[in-house]
């Protein structure tokens, strides 16, 4: 009996466990090392659109999204005062629309994957690994050597980094070829209490200053809420908690609406996540036997609305090619060659973003308010849909279910 080819995944939020699902099923042994102690269960709303979410179907968990959507009923923009500017009703179909059919947290749509992959297929299995992470790969003709943050080696077919935008394993393959490029917005993720203010709808405010704050509703009776500001690209890097803290509190202290709850919300220990919103453009995302997947080669910005679509295409397009090719290089040539527009066209942001959406002035606010009012309105709701419309479904998925042991 030939024994079963193997592969090392880096990294265990949504592009690593949909891999391993596919690679299982096409008869691979995965292993998925993860630098946190257990799955991150937390983070915020994501939305499963177009091409993205026909890979879910394929995969079977479609079903189990739609159990987990958060119930988000739209997104509508508000006043200080908290009364609505416009509504965007949520969509009805894979693409359109700011809220999509498909909505869930981050960290549910993780679980469902990760449950999925240990289950994906007789002839394969998958392993997690917690705790550790890659800290050396030696790339040779037949295999790849890597060595681990706490001790061992393991020889493996293919190891694929799919650990994030600010991949540390990247550099280790890749160096400085992979750029990130800051679009001048820093952002703070975290949970805050539910309270009767609340309703089922995502409201977005924005302050004097460039500064933006969005409430959305989840499943579990609280809040997930966004702090967002125009900054310099780097002027905030390398902040502990505490100063990232400190600065949220000295940006938004002034800023009106629900800002003093969401920064009393930094006081509890909590799920705070601070980041400057880059793109990632690599110009290869293969190098030997390993290969880049997700935000680590390819990050379009939250801004984009494409990652979670990007994460799951390009799983299942990666896997898939190398099920159908004898040659690992085959099957990274036609990678590339089949998820390169679909990236370009995720990458291709709104002209003036993130700027327009975050204005400095109260002119700029009241012009963005008079544009959101007439995008909502009936006369141009299929305008207003499309301004919210990412290119999720633009790229013909190929059919690999004859290669499913």
């Amino acid at each position: 009996m030939i024994p079963a080819k193997t592969a090392l995944v880096s990294g265990a939020s949504i592009a690593g466990p949909a891999l391993a699902y596919w690679l299982a099923a096409y008869g691979w042994q995965v292993t998925v090392v993860e630098r946190a102690p257990e799955l991150r269960d937390g983070g915020q709303n994501i939305d499963v659109r177009g091409a993205g979410r026909t890979v879910a179907r394929r995969m079977g968990v479609e079903d189990g999204i739609r159990d987990a959507t958060t119930g988000e009923l739209g997104t509508e923009f508000v006043r200080s005062d908290g009364s609505t500017v416009a509504r965007f009703p949520a969509s009805t179909s894979d693409t359109s629309g700011a809220t999509a059919e498909l909505e869930i947290l981050r960290g549910d749509l993780a679980r469902l994957l990760v449950d999925a992959s240990v289950g994906s297929g007789p002839a394969g299995a998958v392993e997690y690994v917690f705790g550790d992470s890659i800290a050396a790969v030696d790339d040779q003709p037949d295999h790849v050597r890597v060595s681990f943050e706490h001790g061992g080696e393991r020889d493996v077919d293919l190891v694929v980094i799919a650990d994030g935008m600010n991949s540390r394993t990247r550099r280790l393959m890749f160096g400085s070829a992979p750029t990130i490029r800051p679009l001048g917005l820093d952002t703070s993720y975290l949970t805050i209490p539910r309270t009767e203010r609340d309703s089922d709808w995502a409201r977005w405010y924005n302050a004097p200053g460039g500064r933006t704050m969005t409430l959305r509703p989840d499943t579990k009776g609280t809040i997930r809420a966004t702090m967002s500001f125009l900054s310099t690209p780097g002027a905030h890097a390398g902040l502990g908690p505490d100063e990232q803290k400190d600065l949220l509190r000295q940006k938004f202290a002034d800023a009106g609406w629900e800002a003093r709850r969401i920064l009393d919300g930094l006081e509890q220990e909590g799920d705070l996540y601070f980041e400057h919103i880059g793109q990632v453009h690599a110009p290869r995302w293969t190098s030997g036997r390993v290969a880049l997947l997700g935000d680590a080669a390819w990050c379009a910005s939250p801004i984009s609305g494409m990652g979670t679509s990007l994460a799951l295409v390009g799983a299942y397009v990666l896997a898939g090619e190398i099920a159908a090719h004898v040659d690992h290089r085959d099957a990274f040539c036609g990678y590339e060659r089949i998820m390169r527009p679909y990236v370009a066209q995720a990458q291709q942001l709104p002209p003036g973003a993130p700027r327009l959406a975050n204005p400095r002035t109260r002119a700029g606010i009241a012009l963005l308010n008079t544009a959101a009012r007439i995008g909502a309105s009936r006369a141009f709701s299929a305008v207003g849909g499309k301004l919210f419309s990412p290119p999720a479904d633009a790229i013909d998925l190929p059919d690999y279910s004859h290669l499913v042991r």
